[in-house]
């Protein structure tokens, strides 16, 4: 029979940084959504597929990371820190929605860009729009100087690689 170990403190394991981050980005990135599918300025379709929670977070990651002059998919999938398969996927999954669309890129002709159409457009601006509010309403909840100190924190700990394209 095994013994068992002298009990230790574990609640650590519910509230170390990693799984405070975690929790926090997924209920940020919820929130988004929920605004995003109730603005009246994101398509009826997309709107309609954000509130049956068929538009992921992982969706928001083309949004967060398609250049708005256009991506080849390679950059895309690595700046969102995705493989190029996976990306692949959610390019098609967006494609089929009307969000992006592929274009043969003007430098290489064996390459072709991901660029929204004017409904991703509008989608971006939506996703513009309920970020700016999710980001006011943490600030409503816990202050605006915990807010800041939060953002300078997190900004200090990604570090410079996080806002110049680098998976995030």
């Amino acid at each position: 029979m095994r013994k068992s170990p002298v009990p230790v403190d574990d609640g650590w394991r519910l509230t170390h940084l990693g799984r405070l981050l975690g929790h926090s980005m997924r209920r940020f990135d919820e929130r988004v959504l929920q605004l995003m599918a109730s603005n009246v300025e994101v398509p009826l379709a997309l709107s309609n597929l954000a509130a049956r929670s068929q538009v992921s977070a992982a969706h928001v990651h083309i949004t967060r990371h398609l250049a708005v002059e256009g991506s080849r998919l390679t950059d895309l999938a690595r700046s969102a820190g995705m493989s190029k398969q996976a990306m692949g996927d959610l390019v098609d999954q967006c494609e089929a929605w009307g969000l992006v669309t592929r274009e043969p890129d003007a430098k290489d002709a064996r390459a072709r860009r991901v660029h929204f159409t004017p409904t991703g457009l509008a989608w971006l601006q939506a996703f513009r729009d309920a970020v700016a509010q999710a980001e006011a309403e943490f600030r409503a909840d816990v202050g605006d100087e915990v807010a800041a100190v939060v953002m300078i924190g997190l900004e200090a700990y990604a570090g410079p690689a996080s806002f110049n394209g680098a998976p995030s």
